[in-house]
């Protein structure tokens, strides 16, 4: 699948991502990308991002595509159930383990437990071996539940701005060689 061709949703986690995330650059970089706007940036609330992510999917006019950062990704999998448009690949970085009783901030703990179905669409967990929000071993657990491709980033940190993850060229290929292996869902 080409860039053209489908709709890219950039899908931030916890206070957005800023104009130095690699988030931010791939939506300025890619010609079909958008981003899943939150009402609430610093105090979100799971039945209002899941909304938000199930309007955007829903009202996509080609096959969609996820790239999702921490909570965008408990967002994704938790609106999953709401989605009326068959999704044709999901690109998760950094996931947090939402399941934690030490996560901070406190409230990051109401998007989880992580469903733990495999996903119904080809998908990549991108995690760090030092990720402050998740161990690394959570990730490739939560990567072996929903059949997805795990790439283990090294020590990484949270794979964001404070990380140095800027343009993160290293990840774009990664997300290039993955668009590139897509096709367009069938549509029943």
């Amino acid at each position: 699948m080409k860039v053209r061709e489908s709709e890219i949703l950039i899908v931030p986690g916890y206070t957005n991502s800023g104009p130095e995330h690699w988030q931010t650059r791939w939506q300025e970089n890619l010609s079909t990308a958008r981003r899943v706007e939150q009402a609430e940036w610093s105090k979100p609330v799971r039945e209002d991002w899941t909304r938000r992510v199930a309007e955007e999917v829903n009202a996509a006019e080609r096959p969609v595509v996820l790239v999702a950062h921490s909570l965008g990704i408990p967002s994704i999998v938790h609106a999953m159930r709401d989605f009326q448009r068959p999704i044709a690949g999901a690109f998760f970085v950094a996931p947090p383990d939402v399941a934690n009783p030490t996560i901070r901030p406190k409230h990051l703990m109401t998007f989880g437990p992580y469903p733990r179905e495999p996903l119904p669409f080809p998908s990549v967990v991108i995690a760090s071996r030092n990720d402050p929000f998740c161990a690394f071993e959570v990730a490739e657990d939560i990567a072996g539940a929903w059949g997805s491709l795990l790439v283990d980033a090294g020590n990484a940190g949270h794979i964001n701005a404070e990380s140095g993850h800027g343009p993160w060229p290293e990840g774009s290929m990664v997300f290039a060689r993955f668009l590139s292996r897509l096709s367009a869902p069938v549509i029943n």
